[in-house]
């Protein structure tokens, strides 16, 4: 008998006459032939509520002692939920975190799942009951009630359909993930399929129908999720491994609004450089969001960075000390800024992704500040005021409203029943540990950038657009930000056999492109280490850039995704680094 573990956010919960329709689609499963276990949250604003009540006693309440209050909304909807499956005439039996068996770490407000046991629940759910979980919550080895943060209820859901082989369904206010968030694009469309990747892409910038930890889970254990409405029967959106059109390029669209651009101009170009400053600012417990080191001249190079708009200040204050260590010569800064980007699992076998981004800003009149490009996103950095005008014109670039007839996704994959519950239990010990899938080098490239080129719309897109005329493929991306003036560095990577003709192309276009410098490197080395929750684990960089700094490499170019960094190097420390990369690595390689 297969298990379905069904969650229900606060939305869905936030009556009694809610909790009775969450009841009876768990019922309804269950006479269907499957055991359920239900992840409930909080009843509607509870949450809010008991933040509020905290506050009206001090200003910063212990971590610990919120946890112990935030945890009592889950077990007000536990109980009332397990009343009103009762009350319809079935079996049903309500569990905290602790009964569970979900043992965290201490970082309260923000714990990570260590272990879950799964012995209690199957024994119920044999028994013919209904399962109903609080979500959101643990305990640790001294038996404290530790809650996971933001998400945590889809983190609880998804966990545990990880360690009973079940399948996932999210049930929430929306109907599904869609190609970009309705409320600001009025063309956005569901869509039917979309993959782990994809899928972390979007929540990492703020998609909002799940936590990017949850996805992490997800794919990390080939857990299918199905995210759809509580309010009716809509099919809603699979995550999996399969995405709804494999051959489009790009599928979905996003923007994070409130981001804040930090640049270094003149950052001697040596091993070690982007490990001081990066460190800096992870001590201070900043996640870094966008990074891009463009290509060095005389010695020096230019590397900018994005956080969010409320950690500016601290993070100035943190790389005050590495400026003067290092002897970076400005500091400059701009806290009106977004970040736009476009995501598509088939985007790495498209050429001509970006240029069609970038004309379409160009078209809008919008100028880009920042570029970092992935192997499945594309990212750009505009002025706040354009960022909702920004979104709409790449959405409508790529037709996201709608979907070729032609596509039809493969069959999403199904969860994989446990043989023995227990025992796959205990297999997933330090469940939430960081998993690194590949670490890469790719010694196939060169790298081309150019000085001084016009920071206006338009700009890029027109390069790019006379690039893929010529049939060269264009790999990493990047475009830095020089500071009081209107000028921008943009650096890229060609396979090596496409240099001349692409340094051709650039000084044909002079006369349409006016910039002061072209220089290049014929033979670089691309590496690159991926990983599920790299966003989360905000240590990935700072490790990656460290174990280069030791092996005496200098890093060349840096950007960055959810699911991957990328560094380039010269070619002569290309194995050296991934040699030293693969043993920085080695404890968390995930098989």
């Amino acid at each position: 008998m297969s298990i379905i573990v069904q969650k229900f956010g606060g939305t869905s919960v936030a009556t009694t006459e809610k909790i009775l329709s969450a009841a009876r689609k768990a019922i309804h499963a269950q006479q269907q032939g499957h055991q359920v276990v239900m992840v409930v949250s909080a009843m509607g604003k509870n949450t809010d509520t008991l933040v509020s009540l905290a506050h009206e006693l001090m200003d910063r309440p212990p971590a610990r002692e919120m946890d112990m209050l935030l945890s009592t909304g889950e077990q007000v909807s536990v109980a009332l939920t397990a009343m009103a499956i009762t009350s319809l005439g079935h079996k049903a039996v309500s569990l905290t975190g602790a009964q569970i068996g979900i043992r965290t770490d201490n970082v309260f407000g923000k714990a990570r799942i260590i272990s879950i046991s799964t012995e209690r629940m199957q024994k119920l759910l044999d028994d013919g009951n209904i399962v109903i979980a609080a979500g959101f919550q643990g305990i640790d080895e001294d038996f404290n009630i530790t809650t996971l943060g933001r998400g945590g209820s889809d983190t609880t859901a998804v966990s545990l359909a990880a360690v009973l082989g079940a399948s996932c369904e999210i049930y929430t206010d929306v109907d599904g993930v869609y190609t970009a968030d309705p409320r600001i694009v009025t063309e956005a469309r569901k869509v039917s399929h979309t993959s782990y990747d994809e899928m972390l892409e979007m929540a990492s910038l703020g998609a909002g129908v799940m936590h990017s930890r949850s996805i992490e889970f997800a794919k990390k254990f080939s857990v299918p999720v199905h995210v759809r409405s509580s309010q009716d029967e809509s099919e809603g959106t699979i995550i999996s491994t399969v995405s709804e059109d494999p051959t489009r390029g790009v599928s979905g669209a996003a923007v994070t609004m409130d981001e804040a651009r930090i640049t270094l101009t003149g950052v001697p170009n040596q091993p070690g450089s982007s490990n001081a400053i990066f460190s800096s600012i992870a001590r201070a417990n900043i996640t870094v969001d966008m990074i891009v080191q463009d290509a060095g001249v005389d010695g020096f190079s230019n590397i900018s960075f994005t956080v969010p708009s409320s950690e500016l200040e601290p993070t100035l204050d943190a790389v005050e000390p590495v400026i003067e260590k290092l002897g970076i010569q400005k500091l400059s800064h701009q806290d009106n800024v977004s970040k736009v980007s476009v995501v598509g699992i088939g985007m790495a076998e498209q050429a001509g992704v970006s240029d069609r981004m970038f004309r379409a800003l160009a078209q809008a009149e919008i100028n880009i500040h920042m570029i970092t490009t992935s192997q499945i996103k594309i990212s750009v950095l505009v002025d706040r005021d354009q960022a909702l005008q920004a979104i709409n014109a790449v959405h409508q670039t790529f037709e996201l409203d709608h979907i070729s007839p032609e596509a039809v996704p493969a069959e999403s994959p199904q969860a994989t029943p446990a043989a023995d519950p227990a025992a796959a239990a205990n297999e997933l010990q330090g469940m939430e540990e960081l998993a690194i899938t590949d670490i890469a080098l790719d010694n196939t490239q060169a790298s081309i950038s150019i000085k001084g080129v016009a920071d206006t719309p338009g700009i890029a897109a027109t390069i790019f657009e006379r690039v893929a005329q010529e049939n060269i493929f264009v790999d990493m991306i990047i475009q830095s930000f020089l500071d009081n003036t209107d000028l921008a560095s943009l650096s890229f990577t060609v396979n090596r056999n496409d240099v001349e003709r692409t340094l051709g192309v650039l000084n044909e276009m002079q006369s349409d492109v006016s910039y002061q410098q072209v220089v290049s490197n014929p033979a670089v080395a691309k590496l690159s280490v991926s990983g599920i929750g790299l966003r989360s684990h905000t240590g990935v960089a700072i490790r990656m850039f460290q174990s280069l700094a030791e092996a005496g490499l200098n890093i060349e170019m840096i950007n960055t995704s959810e699911v991957r960094v990328n560094v380039v190097v010269d070619d002569s420390q290309g194995q050296a680094g991934c040699d030293a990369l693969n043993k920085a690595f080695a404890d968390v390689m995930h098989k």
